[in-house]
Formats: structure tokens, sequence, C-alpha cells
């Protein structure tokens, strides 16, 4: 497998860095080099969060170049649009449904962008968008937390890559009294 780089961006509190953490181990089971970085500054109060992965036979920088991303996971809708610029041409987009209000829309003249608006920006670099509902099929299945686990469910059904993988590291990284709840969540996410 040739390198490949992903770029998970979201808002604290989404599960964007548990996500990250997954997609890393699942490039390392695949017998890849896996490089992972990631910011989140004010995420705690709602800030943005971002995290590159980088898998390949060999990766030096863990950090993905702006206009060479090849899979983007927008966990929050406007956050898609901030982070497209990092999506190579034709690349694939990821976005949740999902709208946070930022606090400059809640309390200050801000506007969060329209769907169309959104829509036209995403397209203007790729005709490959994903949309997922993560949050509504997380709360569908109980627990509202879920919502990252749906989105890796979404990822995993771009790559070529057997779902087994990622379910063996999902495994390993969660709560055994959240396991079930997160292959459900899996499942979902894949389409299955």
């Amino acid at each position: 497998m040739n390198k490949t780089d992903f770029l998970l961006a979201g808002v604290g509190g989404q599960g964007v860095l548990t996500a990250s953490d997954i997609v890393a181990e699942v490039g390392m089971a695949l017998g890849l080099d896996a490089k992972k970085s990631e910011v989140h500054g004010f995420s705690q109060r709602g800030g943005v969060v971002e995290s590159h992965v980088r898998w390949g036979p060999r990766v030096g920088a863990p950090l993905g170049e702006k206009g060479r991303i090849d899979y983007l996971l927008a966990f929050e809708l406007m956050e898609s649009t901030r982070w497209v610029e990092y999506l190579k041409p034709g690349g694939t987009l990821i976005v949740n449904r999902q709208r946070i209000l930022p606090m400059s829309a809640t309390i200050g003249d801000a506007v969060y962008p329209s769907d169309e608006t959104i829509e036209k920006s995403l397209r203007a670099v790729t005709d490959k968008i994903v949309y997922a509902d993560g949050l509504e099929i997380a709360k569908g299945l109980g627990n509202k937390n879920l919502a990252n686990t749906v989105l890796l469910g979404a990822l995993a059904h771009e790559l070529d890559v057997d779902p087994e993988i990622w379910l063996d590291v999902i495994v390993k990284r969660v709560p055994r009294k959240y396991l079930e709840e997160n292959k459900r969540a899996f499942w979902k996410g894949l389409g299955k």
C-alpha cells in the first residue's frame, strides 16, 4: 500500500482524537508505518480539534500537506469547509451532518453557512463526498457518543481494508462496557 494521508477534524468532545488513534492503529495492524499528530487547543471549550494520520511503507513527518490529503473525515458540517483545502483534488471527504454553532454565531454576528454554500465549497475540491448522519445514528443506538465510531465505519467503507481489522482495533481501544454498542455503531457506519 502506498502512503495514505488522513485528516480528522471536528469540535472538542466529538471523539476526534480517539478516532484518529484507531485510524493510526489500523495502519499499524496492516503492517504499515503510521504516524499521528494532533492539535486540540481549546477543544474542551468547544474549539476545533484536528488530527493528521499517515500510513505507508515508511512515513517521515506526521503532518499531511495542504492539497494532498487522501481522506478528510469532518465530524461537524462547517469543519468540512474549514479543512477542505487540505484534501487533494478528487480526494474522499466524509462529512458528519451534525451542526455545532460556534460561539461567534451563538452570541456574535457570524452566520452559520447554508447547506448550499457548504456544498458548493466542497464540490470545488471533490465530487467524492460521503455524508453521514453520525449523531442521529448514534442517538438511535442509544448513545450520542458513538458518532465517532459511526464515522469510522463510513471511512472503513471507503478503504480497501478488512472490516475485521478495524473491529480488532476498536476492541483494544474501547472500554469493555461500551464495546458491543461501538461494534453496532461501526457496522451502521459501514452500511451493514
